[in-house]
């Protein structure tokens, strides 16, 4: 089903953040539902946390575990905090005295008569309790018994029959041991979602949930990144620029500098993404600071992610060019998080960054691209996702900053990807020689929003801050690093 519906108010919840979202709402009521996925990827928490939720709506909940115990279900919850005092539990160990009971003294089959002793145990058990919300953990178990497709296609649909008669909300946890010629419950199911796990080279493995369908409803199509952390599984829903509009006030948002903000043509404007671009110590970093600096110095709030440095790093740096961040910081007009590129996925990364947009955020600033594409150097199609979540936050009036770092000290430079095209503005910074020492200068190439200078200035960074100078008139070739003063230009053209 297609993305962006309304709301499924009388939806069954999950209980999992993220996952109502992509669902819209939540699963319908009294059906059936599939979750497949490979051992350890996260399904056991997906139901405790469905189970849970019911719980806290007065819903009756029954867990009947085939290949956990009581104790280890247990034990998962004690890891993530939760108590499940108020849920039923029924694992296999408890049948096992009256399903074996004269299995071998009859004329069918033993496994005929075990598959429906335990149906008819399990189902005497939902009688008993009449569950509004149930999970079955594992089917690999009833599939070993059932021996053949037919005889357990044709035992879930019975199941399926008989919850659908008692009102009663079913999930289905199938751990993938089964071929697909013998997996019929994805066509009986009347919703199915899989939950995958990858391993990269390096750092912890990447999750993703897809719902795969669910009859009647609309949801949101595609790979959702998710998180197993203590208090449960956290779903990141993909994002979808299209689906945020907000109303806000073209204004020039102030780097604090003159001098720059006549070479920015007033500023920079809310609602775009600007790149700051040039060598390794140019000043980009720097000139981030100073506009977060900027903007809490009038009371609106940044939220710094930075990849390549540390706090520590950042703030005592900042401190040496008289922008102290440290009262900002602790007021909240500026948040900084330290990415550790091993630990995150681009649908948290988006999720933080969306979190931050409803909080009244002005600015966001990622230092650098660089880092952010390489703490995720296995996932496909970034590009695209950085496409979606600039045009979100230029659609929430946010000024974003991005930082990246190109190949080179002076003259020749190259960048590791070309992401100009994504940024409505782009800064350059690049380090020129002179009289025998060596200088940085600052100039604009881009501006879709409106009209800039077309000038080369020079940037000093000092103890007392930044400073930008006026137009370098007397110069020609300061872009390639190694500059003619206008004089010397002119002789040579005569020549």
């Amino acid at each position: 089903m297609s993305n962006g519906a309304t709301l499924n108010q009388s939806a069954c919840a999950t209980g999992v953040e993220g996952l109502d979202d992509v669902l819209c709402g939540g699963l319908p009521r009294n059906r059936l539902y599939l979750i497949l996925g490979n051992p350890g990827v996260g399904k056991t928490t997906l139901a405790l946390q469905f189970l849970l939720e019911g719980v806290k709506n007065n819903e009756t909940g029954l867990y009947i575990t085939f290949s956990e115990t009581k104790e280890e279900l247990l034990e998962v919850a004690k890891s993530h905090g939760w108590s499940l005092d108020k849920l039923h539990l029924f694992e296999l160990s408890a049948l096992e005295a009256t399903i074996n009971e004269d299995t071998n003294t009859t004329f069918f089959h033993p496994s005929d008569v075990e598959l429906n002793r335990r149906t008819q145990v399990l189902l005497d058990e939902v009688e008993r309790i009449k569950p509004q919300r149930l999970v079955f953990d594992s089917l690999s178990e009833m599939r070993l018994l059932a021996e053949t497709s037919l005889r357990y296609r044709k035992q879930i649909l019975q199941f399926k029959q008989y919850f659908a008669a008692h009102q009663c909300t079913v999930l289905f946890l199938d751990d993938r041991t089964a071929s697909a010629q013998d997996s019929p419950l994805e066509s009986i199911a009347h919703g199915v979602i899989t939950l995958l796990r990858s391993t990269p080279d390096y750092g912890v493995s990447r999750r993703q949930l897809n719902v795969v369908k669910v009859r009647g409803l609309h949801f949101r199509e595609g790979n959702h990144d998710f998180a197993i952390k203590r208090g449960g599984m956290v779903v990141f829903p993909r994002l979808v620029a299209a689906e945020h509009h907000a109303d806000f006030k073209r204004e020039v948002f102030s780097s604090g500098i003159s001098e720059l903000d006549a070479l920015l043509g007033g500023g920079l404007d809310r609602g775009t993404s600007n790149m700051f671009m040039g060598p390794p110590g140019t000043g980009k970093s720097t000139l981030t600071m100073k506009f977060a600096f900027a903007a809490a110095e009038r009371g609106e709030k940044t939220l710094f992610f930075i990849f390549d440095e540390t706090m520590g790093t950042l703030l005592h740096r900042a401190s040496q060019l008289g922008m102290d961040l440290r009262p900002h910081i602790k007021s909240g007009l500026i948040r900084i998080q330290q990415i550790d590129p091993a630990e995150i996925s681009p649908g948290e990364m988006a999720h933080r960054i969306r979190k931050a947009a409803s909080e009244e955020t002005r600015m966001v600033i990622l230092d650098s691209i660089n880092g952010y594409l390489n703490a995720m150097p296995g996932e496909r199609f970034l590009n695209l996702q950085l496409h979606e979540l600039l045009s979100f936050l230029n659609q929430q009036g946010i000024v974003t900053l991005m930082v990246l770092a190109q190949r080179g000290v002076i003259g020749s430079m190259e960048s590791a990807v070309d992401l100009t095209y994504l940024a409505d503005t782009v800064l350059l910074f690049r380090f020129f020689e002179s009289k025998g020492s060596v200088r940085q200068a600052i100039s604009m190439i881009k501006k879709r929003s409106g009209n800039h200078e077309r000038t080369i200035r020079e940037m000093t960074i000092a103890d007392d801050g930044i400073h930008v100078g006026q137009p370098l008139i007397d110069f020609q070739g300061v872009l390639t690093g190694v500059p003619l003063v206008e004089a010397e230009s002119e002789a040579k053209q005569r020549c």
